[in-house]
């Protein structure tokens, strides 16, 4: 039986989830917006499998971890955004029934199991001699586990 205490964290992790799934991708739809959900849940499985990573052990730690999701940096022009933005923007509620997908497992992940993405066009450090998983939209995606 779920507690109340574990109902108002199950509904701070959707709404943490949607609003970096928004803050991320929202110019690329559900599909670009699912992609980010799903590299969250794939860091989430890989930190319950271990025990803990880097990254964090929860959806909301992984979402807010510093200068992993650029939305919620601070000097980040999404960042008051991410902060305002409600059920009326119809992307965010689009978000916030994928993030509930999420969550409960029942979202297909069209990354090939990916943690990391960047912008297709970016070149960061991370992602040299690394083999993509996926690219989808404006994004290139993949499988990083140290």
């Amino acid at each position: 039986m779920i507690t109340t205490g574990e109902l108002y964290f199950r509904e701070l992790e959707i709404d943490t989830l949607a609003r970096t799934m928004w803050g991320e991708a929202r110019g690329e739809g559900s599909i670009g917006m699912q992609t980010v959900a799903c590299v969250v849940m794939n860091r989430l499985a890989i930190s319950q499998q271990k025990g803990k990573f880097w990254w964090g052990h929860s959806v909301i730690d992984i979402c807010q971890k510093p200068y992993q999701f650029s939305c919620w940096n601070r000097d980040d022009p999404n960042y008051r955004k991410v902060l305002h933005v409600d059920r009326r923007d119809r992307f965010f509620a689009c978000a916030l029934a994928l993030a509930r997908q999420g969550i409960a497992g029942r979202l297909a992940d069209p990354t090939g199991g990916a943690t990391h993405y960047h912008a297709a066009g970016a070149f960061p450090y991370w992602s040299r001699a690394q083999e993509p998983t996926a690219v989808i939209g404006k994004h290139i995606f993949y499988r990083i586990l140290t």
